[in-house]
């Protein structure tokens, strides 16, 4: 892992103790405070005593330091390397980030050197700098909780005008879009981000917005059959939901599939997708949508 809070946690732990100790603080609480804040429960009963023991000799038992100067975590290379790589991703753009600092930084990888298949082609314009300018309206409308005022196109290419209280920006990994989730308007509470054509802050409208809960979760229950492969290429399909999978036979697994309520049209066509090796054993309303779209399918001549 080049960036992780677990496993540099103690390292912070001890450069903020030391840091302290050099301003002239001493009392054990205040130390004891940062193990608990920098670092995890049970370190209570390693940092602060190996630290006083001088088995780490950074601190002497007289709670003084041989250190001369706080401590500091410059980057390494390959850190400046993994955030050269990120920085090269279009979706950053999307929060006009500086990073000139590492012009001069080889990329530890490319977004070449990345393929993700089964995603959709007509992704969000993240190179349009509209598209840029609304997204970070439409985040810093989240933060300070200000409506807004859009229009958007909806499916039947109509315009549409709305005044929203912003909530949540959602991204989809397969769509590759970002969505706007939003309370107080009449035609719904998710908008993608592409579809809005123009937005502006009304800082002045205090209408008592509707806080309806943007999606409810659900839970799914499926037979996997392990056979094609069907058992991975199930866990690639439903990668960003929640879920858990144990074995239940030779070639039997029984996965359990947690999704908002606003994804469930997706997950019935991913479902049917692996035919016959996906069984859905509950709930009954899943079940049903299985069956009704089986039926339109029938019913069109479709297989």
């Amino acid at each position: 892992m080049i960036f992780n809070e677990i496993y540099s946690a103690y390292y912070n732990a001890v450069a903020k103790i030391i840091a302290e100790i050099l301003r002239g603080e001493t009392d054990e609480r205040v130390l004891e405070r940062i193990v608990c804040e920098k670092a995890f429960g049970e370190s209570m009963l390693t940092v602060l005593p190996s630290l006083k023991s001088e088995k780490w000799q950074l601190v002497k038992s007289d709670m003084t330091t041989p250190i001369k100067h706080p401590p500091t975590m410059p980057l390494t290379l390959t850190q400046k390397e993994w955030l050269k790589a990120i920085s090269l991703d279009k979706r950053i753009k999307l929060f006009d980030l500086d990073t000139k600092w590492l012009d001069d930084v080889e990329p530890l990888f490319c977004p070449e050197d990345i393929y993700v298949y089964d995603r959709y082609s007509d992704a969000d314009p993240y190179d349009d700098e509209e598209y840029r300018k609304r997204f970070r309206m439409a985040l810093s409308a989240i933060k300070t909780k200000t409506p807004l005022r859009i229009r958007t196109v909806n499916r039947r290419g109509n315009t549409v005008s709305m005044t929203v209280m912003p909530t949540t920006l959602e991204y989809s990994e397969k769509d590759d879009k970002f969505r706007l989730l939003t309370s107080g308007s009449r035609y719904g509470g998710t908008v993608n981000l592409s579809r809005i054509v123009s937005m502006e802050e009304c800082p002045s409208v205090r209408a008592d917005f509707v806080d309806r809960p943007l999606s409810e979760k659900r839970s799914l229950t499926l037979m996997i059959r392990d056979e094609r492969n069907a058992l991975e290429r199930a866990m690639l399909h439903f990668a960003h939901f929640e879920k858990r999978a144990e074995r239940i036979g030779r070639d039997r697994y029984l996965a359990t599939v947690t999704y908002d309520s606003s994804d469930e049209t997706e997950l019935v066509i991913r479902v049917l997708s692996f035919g016959p090796l996906v069984e859905v054993k509950e709930p009954e309303s899943f079940r049903k949508l299985i069956k009704d779209r089986l039926k339109r399918q029938k019913s069109c001549e479709l297989f």
